[in-house]
């Protein structure tokens, strides 16, 4: 099936360009070019991947990012021009996928568009539970105790690989070859970011604070 990307983007050129790449690779495109109707269309519609630009008229990419986060799991690029690692760690804390940052090359974009649904259909459509956790590859979910998470793809990634091999050591740069299969410059505390997302969660269904374990100087592991 055909997959559909929301843009939202409020320079008319660069949305063109990426429409014209991504129409290339087989995907379909829907732009938006300002932030106040974008939580209705994404409800409406239920696109595959949105790129989100945060600097847009009307309301912005981030609280944007927020509110989506609150209904959907839908992978989430954000894109800007913002470039300092605070600005990037932010948006990963609030539910961002990815960040691209301007300017960009729209072939690196499909690239990571691509490499983000390889990387979930690599996973089997459902997982028996392993340490209290069951996977859900087909609606990207995962029950802890029979409680639903609402983790963001990225996030989904992270806990899968964990899960591997329960009781494990995994180091950062492991983990961040599970969220991207290409060698761009990530930044190693983008897995701190996702680790401390799923650990609120966690303990939000069941009061459990270390099922995802740090290991001083090396990684994480899942507590058996």
């Amino acid at each position: 099936m055909t997959k559909t990307i929301l843009i939202v983007e409020d320079e008319p050129k660069l949305a063109a360009l990426l429409v014209d790449y991504l129409a290339h690779d087989g995907f379909n495109s829907y732009c938006l070019a300002d932030g106040l109707g974008v939580v209705d269309w994404v409800k409406k519609h239920t696109p595959d991947l949105i790129l989100l630009d945060i600097m847009l008229p009307g309301r912005d990419g981030l609280a944007l990012c927020r509110e989506i986060r609150e209904f959907s799991a839908v992978p989430l690029f954000l894109v800007t021009a913002r470039v300092a690692e605070s600005d990037r760690l932010h948006g990963l804390e609030i539910g961002a996928d990815d960040y691209i940052c301007k300017p960009y090359s729209p072939k690196e974009v499909v690239a990571r568009i691509k490499a983000v649904f390889r990387r979930l259909q690599g996973f089997s459509a459902e997982q028996p539970s392993i340490a209290g956790f069951s996977l859900d590859k087909e609606r990207l979910a995962v029950y802890y105790q029979t409680q639903l998470l609402d983790v963001t793809p990225g996030e989904f990634r992270v806990l899968a690989a964990l899960l591997d091999k329960p009781g494990k050591v995994y180091s950062r740069a492991v983990l961040l070859d599970c969220l991207h299969e290409d060698e761009r410059d990530v930044l190693d505390r983008a897995i701190d970011t996702h680790i401390k997302n799923l650990r609120r969660k966690i303990q939000d269904v069941s009061g459990k604070k270390e099922v995802i374990a740090s290991v001083y100087g090396v990684g994480y592991k899942i507590e058996l």
